[in-house]
């Protein structure tokens, strides 16, 4: 029995199902860069890098050192009552980095989820105000406030409710809603009047808090939602004196070709949240947001033991040094728009093949059957056959292949992965690939 087997068959007797999205009998050992190695000794390109949170890549030097460093010199003391100097550091390097020509504070969670928790407390505490307002296919976490504003899955809800109370949801402008050929501008102003029907029918403007979300959805499948669409949204929570905040913990550090997917739309939030890849996977978020806002609370309505603590801040600072010294920001839109040249490519050779969304090293790629619906089986025989071949990628929504390799990889890599990917889709459309006899469900 391999090592994958026997550590996942102990494993199983301990791990709770609620824990993982199940996908391959892999265990990852170690990785470097954008190869990730598992417990037998087997290496396979990273085109997921761990959700997004590892945008510098495995075990980046420079982080490693400072990481270590830090350990050598304190590892914990809890910033919710006394300052660190690394820290302090990280917390004035944060504010000046978030968009927006107007005095900033910053407060620290352990991961996106209590980030986007904290949102929901700030725009509450900041208008007095009860409602949330979000959108279908977001994901923002598993807390209970950021699972109570995601609406991407149902086993985010079932059998744990009542969830948080107040919170409505209104359709995202996802690219799959658009009808043939609708002008962005027509589909813009079809989203925008669904948007606006609660708060025309039940839902009082002057009652709302909050409007968070991601400019571009992560697990929502990669998608964009128009320029005229947020430009509307925001103009209208600015009339109506409602926080707009946006999520950037999977589309935030460079991962979408420009420093915040937020950058794309040229509006600056009022708060945002970041995590993930801010420490290079280490459990750090932070809410980044006008003054005012974040003035409105006095702890300890917002502390954690162990946020950004002074190893996470050290490995965060370190992070930002690689993302700017290694141009990131640019690799990733120079790489990206080489990996959507692939995809468009591979598009035009087989009808499996729908709809290819890219912004910067940042891509969902539809995975259909013939009559342009999602085919969720060949999507699972794709990525299991690339898991073969030597390369991690994950589906999201059931039949979008999710591209998200750390911002580091190589040319060469990224070469090597075409090459891959390119075999799989060619085993799939001569019939040659079957679903893996696995007793896990694969996928969301």
């Amino acid at each position: 029995m391999s090592k994958n087997k026997e550590i996942l068959n102990e494993e199983k007797k301990y791990l709770a199902d609620a824990s993982r999205v199940k996908y391959f009998d892999v265990v990852i050992d170690h990785g470097k860069g954008a190869i990730i190695t598992d417990a037998d000794g087997n290496d396979y390109i990273d085109l997921l890098a761990s959700a997004s949170a590892t945008n510098t890549g495995h075990s980046h030097p420079h982080v490693v050192e400072a990481i270590t460093q830090q350990a050598q010199k304190l590892i914990q003391y809890t910033p919710a009552y006394f300052a660190n100097t690394t820290t302090a550091k990280l917390t004035k390097r944060l504010a000046s980095m978030a968009p927006g020509n107007f005095e900033k504070q910053v407060v620290f969670g352990n991961s996106g989820s209590d980030a986007n928790d904290a949102i929901i407390k700030y725009a509450r505490a900041y208008t007095h105000r009860q409602y949330i307002v979000s959108f279908t296919g977001a994901y923002h976490g598993s807390t209970y406030g950021s699972i109570s504003i995601s609406g991407v899955s149902l086993n985010m809800t079932r059998h744990i409710g009542p969830l948080l109370p107040d919170i409505v949801k209104v359709p995202f402008p996802d690219q799959h809603q658009r009808l043939d050929n609708e002008t962005d501008e027509a589909f813009s102003d079809r989203l925008f009047k669904q948007f606006l029907l609660p708060f025309e029918t039940y839902l009082p403007a002057d009652e709302v808090a909050l409007v968070i979300i991601e400019p571009i959805q992560g697990d929502g499948g990669i998608v964009k939602a128009p320029k005229k669409y947020m430009d509307l949204v925001y103009q209208f929570t600015r009339k109506h004196g409602i926080v707009f905040a946006v999520d950037e913990v999977n589309q935030g550090l460079g991962r979408t070709g420009k420093m915040w997917s937020i950058d794309h739309f040229d509006i600056a939030p009022d708060l945002m949240s970041i995590g993930k890849s801010i420490a290079s996977g280490l459990p750090l978020s932070a809410v980044i947001g006008r003054e005012e806002i974040m003035s409105s609370l006095s702890a300890p309505a917002n502390v954690y033991t162990t946020a950004g603590n002074p190893v996470t801040a050290a490995a965060a600072l370190a992070t930002l040094d690689v993302i700017e010294a290694e141009k990131l920001v640019l690799r990733s839109k120079i790489l990206g728009h080489k990996a959507e040249n692939f995809f468009k490519k591979c598009s035009q050779m087989y009808q499996f093949i729908g709809d290819v969304r890219f912004y910067g090293l940042n891509g969902g790629i539809d995975i259909v059957d013939k009559y342009g619906k999602p085919d969720n089986e060949s999507t699972t025989k794709l990525i299991y056959r690339m898991y073969e071949l030597g390369v991690i990628m994950i589906s999201l929504r059931g039949n979008t292949l999710r591209f998200q390799p750390p911002l580091v990889i190589t040319e060469q890599q990224l070469d090597q992965a075409f090459a891959i990917m390119a075999q799989a889709f060619s085993d799939l459309s001569f019939g040659k690939l079957k679903l893996p006899d696995t007793d896990n469900h694969i996928g969301w």
